[in-house]
């Protein structure tokens, strides 16, 4: 069943919310929590795909549709600053897991 334009906004302006907490778990290290909100975030896409959030939107239903998504990107943008230091210290540890187990069956450890 298609959603209406103010459907459409709403779910947009609900994904405003949850990645407003998904900033406040990275900022306060919460990965589990992060994790759960990015599920979440994802199933509100779900929705827009298999709903049709393809028709056009006017006046204001385009704006605040246009405002969520921008308040999105920034947020996105803040949840990165905070996961990618995160994320490039993880994957060195992976790479010298790796590494010492490749010498330690060079070495026969």
């Amino acid at each position: 069943m298609m959603m209406n334009g103010q459907e459409v906004v709403s779910v947009y302006e609900a994904m405003v919310g949850i990645t407003d907490q998904m900033l406040a778990a990275a900022s306060s290290n919460d990965w589990d929590r992060l994790v759960q909100l990015e599920h979440q975030c994802a199933a509100c896409v779900r929705q827009l795909k298999d709903n049709g959030d393809g028709q056009p939107l006017a006046g204001q239903e385009r704006v605040r549709k246009v405002d969520a998504i921008r308040k999105m990107m920034a947020v996105d943008r803040k949840i990165r600053d905070l996961t990618q230091p995160w994320m490039a210290n993880l994957s060195a540890l992976m790479n010298n897991n790796q590494t010492e187990r490749r010498l330690a069956r060079a070495y026969g450890l």
